[in-house]
């Protein structure tokens, strides 16, 4: 106020809300973000271009029936209420970070459950590292070994994350073929042709993903004696050790290689119907002396992501020690046996389509006979699928199959929903031309 009461000019200074723009802010050219060139070869068609179009039909209101992956839960496959009930009671004390290795209790029950299999080499808790799925212990474990170009023998058909994962720590996937005609057991002369100086380790996916076939005693042996002669790790990837049909019967890989460093991949995702607790594991057996600083890697990158999931690590010890459910789905009049009867049944009632019988595992493989369908691009098939039919599955070539001409279908669905998706699929398949 001035001497003569009168209020004078008053000049306010207010901070602006962001800074005027620089001047050339306008013109100046952003600097870009590309995909990192790491990435250039690796793919997951699972959950791929596909599906992805899948997720938009959802968002607009559309029903589609999932046959694309691996997930029981969404068709009515619920875990044992045991292993909740342990799992919710847990909580309390799960709140923390757990070993980098996991928590004793649930890698001492993958160390018990091994001991009953017949000739698994001993191994100790030690040589358990748990993990949020066998996802994270595949990838973990290819880091840890792979120099840029080192090679991994790999099914064909595979399962894609061992291929992804692989790519993604520098190595070159080399694949060798299953023999269809043949019940889809591995080629083994076609594998010995693939090895080289560069030929690092061999995976055996066993009950296979995407076949759905078991592999025998001989062939199995007959791979080890191939990896032992040409010193290569063995890696062994047997979530759907549980899930096996008729009289097959599946053999750990480790069994047979006792003199031999073999990694051996499993979980509760599939046979215990939660896969998104997240909960796998990896147990290490054979020889350690001449694998030293490989181990410390896995320790490395097993400490960088500071544990595992710990609440669903308290479902460990209960799911292995308790009450096997899952033999009441594979055995007669359990669903899984009759949803795979179903699916081998109906596809192979399709012109010009066969399947071989899946003897374990969640899946089936068809063929589409390249006389009867001429088709050059399977994953156009499955998207023209989706959109006429709102049925979606996964192509062939996304389980590094190298011809367009089978497709991989989830056999979860209750068997009247799954007869009637595979009827849909056939009639989609009369009028269909690429």
């Amino acid at each position: 106020m001035d001497s003569d009461g009168t209020i004078g000019d008053v000049t306010t200074h207010q901070l602006p809300h962001q800074l005027p723009p620089h001047p050339s802010a306008h013109h100046r050219q952003q600097r870009s973000f590309a995909q990192s060139s790491k990435l250039q070869d690796v793919l997951y068609e699972i959950r791929g271009p596909v599906h992805q179009q899948a997720a938009r039909l959802e968002a607009e209101g559309h029903r589609i029936l999932k046959l694309n992956i691996g997930n029981p839960a969404p068709f009515g496959f619920e875990a044992p209420d045991v292993i909740m009930r342990d799992m919710i009671q847990a909580l309390p004390y799960a709140q923390g970070y757990s070993d980098s290795q996991g928590i004793l209790p649930a890698r001492r029950a993958v160390v018990t459950r091994y001991e009953l299999v017949d000739g698994f080499p001993r191994f100790d808790v030690d040589d358990v590292y748990l993990g949020n799925g066998v996802s994270e212990l595949i990838t973990m474990t290819l880091q840890a070994l792979l120099d840029n170009g080192d090679e991994v023998l790999i099914p064909s058909p595979d399962y894609p994350l061992w291929t992804a994962s692989t790519s993604l720590a520098g190595g070159t996937p080399v694949h060798y073929l299953c023999d269809e005609t043949q019940g889809w057991q591995p080629d083994l002369a076609d594998m010995e042709a693939k090895i080289t100086d560069r030929t690092k380790a061999l995976v055996v996916i066993n009950p296979n993903n995407p076949t759905g076939a078991v592999y025998t005693s001989e062939v199995l042996t007959q791979i080890v004696e191939l990896a032992r002669k040409h010193e290569l790790l063995l890696l062994a990837d047997e979530i759907y050790d549980k899930i096996l049909y008729g009289d097959a019967k599946h053999i750990n890989l480790a069994s047979l290689a006792p003199d031999m460093l073999c990694l051996t991949f499993n979980g509760l995702s599939k046979a215990y119907r939660v896969a998104g607790y997240r909960a796998g594991w990896l147990a290490i057996t054979g020889p350690k002396d001449h694998a030293g600083s490989f181990i410390e890697g896995i320790n490395l990158l097993a400490n960088m992501r500071l544990c595992p999931n710990v609440p669903a690590q308290h479902a460990i010890q209960v799911a292995l020690g308790g009450y096997q459910s899952i033999d009441d789905l594979v055995l007669p009049g359990g669903r899984l046996l009759e949803q795979r009867d179903i699916a081998w049944t109906k596809l192979n009632e399709i012109p010009g389509v066969s399947c071989v019988k899946p003897d374990g595992a969640l899946y089936a493989f068809p063929r589409l006979d390249p006389e009867v369908y001429d088709i050059d691009d399977d994953e156009q098939l499955v998207l023209d699928l989706l959109l006429q039919e709102k049925i979606l599955v996964t192509q062939g070539t996304g389980f590094n199959w190298p011809a367009p001409d089978h497709l991989r279908i989830v056999t979860l669905p209750w068997a009247r929903d799954l007869a009637a998706a595979i009827e849909r699929l056939g009639n989609f398949l009369v009028g269909y031309r690429q």
